[in-house]
């Protein structure tokens, strides 16, 4: 038996509930791990309120780092006692102990703790397709502009770091001044606080009117519009998440009238569906991170007990950098 956070219906922060759950054995393609830290992201948000529906009774979490205790028939990247973190489908690492596929889960260097493995997967993967894999037109050269929101979050300080080490000019737009220095410190180039000032003219004016090749938006909502007015011709809108609610449907001509714009929706599990993608992402990003390239910054850590009020916090917008649950 292993303690799990469970829903057994969608809702706010209250319907998260620790109980025990019933662990096995591996079977073919599978692993087990026992977790040493959790990551929290904005994903388990959506899966707890249903916006991305799962069958009922629920695990969630996306990432989590761990030794593995037991692999089962055909997995030969791991064995048992082997340092590990992932981020990968189905849902379940809000957990002590799972079986999982073993695909996505890729050995951690000696060199990354546990907390920094669970705080870096999922995150640092999405920073890695979108900044080397999610490009525009003719690609992203040093000194390119461009747009990154919610950019003192997990992905967008790594985005940060990451751009600043491509020769970027990252804008990135954050919700105080505090985020907005924080993302400054971490590589951003110009930073914008969009409660206090209109990111599309900032673009305008640091851009000298010609905006950016690439919009990375993970708000939904509440940014679509003024990005696409941020972007050059033939430049990218790249959505990757809902915060603010998702985008509503539009008439394709929109992005004619706007400069022959493309828009791409994308997800990290595309990207990791193959054990080769997985590991190869996994590679750039452990090398980010052991080179100094890349800081995992983990600003909050909550006993997994908690994760009610870490839920609660997420949403506030209350946090900033990476979150860990700890076991």
């Amino acid at each position: 038996m292993t303690k799990a956070v469970r829903i057994r219906q969608t809702g706010g922060p209250e319907v998260l509930e620790i109980m025990d759950v019933e662990v096995g054995q591996p079977g073919p393609g599978e692993i087990r791990i026992r977790h040493h830290a959790l990551g929290l992201n904005f994903i388990d948000v959506y899966h707890r309120t249903g916006l991305y529906p799962m069958p009922m009774p629920a695990t969630l979490g996306m990432e989590a780092a761990g030794v593995v205790e037991a692999v089962g028939e055909g997995v030969t990247h791991l064995k048992a006692g082997d340092r590990a973190a992932y981020a990968s489908q189905p849902p379940g690492a809000y957990c002590e102990v799972r079986v999982m596929p073993a695909k996505c889960v890729c050995k951690l260097p000696d060199a990354i703790d546990f907390d920094t493995g669970a705080a870096m997967m999922l995150k640092g993967l999405t920073a890695q397709y979108l900044l080397k894999r999610t490009l525009p037109q003719g690609g992203l050269q040093a000194g390119d502009f461009v747009l990154f929101h919610a950019v003192a979050g997990g992905v967008g300080l790594i985005a940060c770091q990451w751009a600043r080490a491509l020769g970027l000019q990252l804008i990135g737009t954050a919700g105080s001044d505090e985020k907005c220095a924080l993302a400054r410190e971490n590589g951003a180039a110009h930073v914008v606080n969009y409660n206090t000032e209109d990111f599309l003219a900032r673009v305008k004016d640091i851009t000298g009117g010609k905006g950016v090749k690439v919009v990375y938006d993970s708000v939904g909502k509440d940014t679509w519009e003024k990005s696409l007015d941020c972007l050059q011709p033939f430049g990218l809108m790249a959505t990757f998440g809902n915060a603010s609610g998702p985008v509503p449907p539009f008439a394709p001509g929109l992005l004619a009238s706007k400069g022959s714009l493309y828009v791409t929706r994308q997800t990290l599990f595309t990207h990791i569906a193959t054990r080769e993608a997985t590991q190869s992402m996994a590679d750039d990003l452990f090398e980010a991170v052991t080179s100094g390239k890349v800081k995992i910054h983990i600003a909050q850590r909550y006993p997994m007990e908690q994760v009610q009020q870490a839920h609660r916090d997420l949403e506030a917008r209350k946090t900033t950098g990476s979150t860990v649950l700890g076991l």
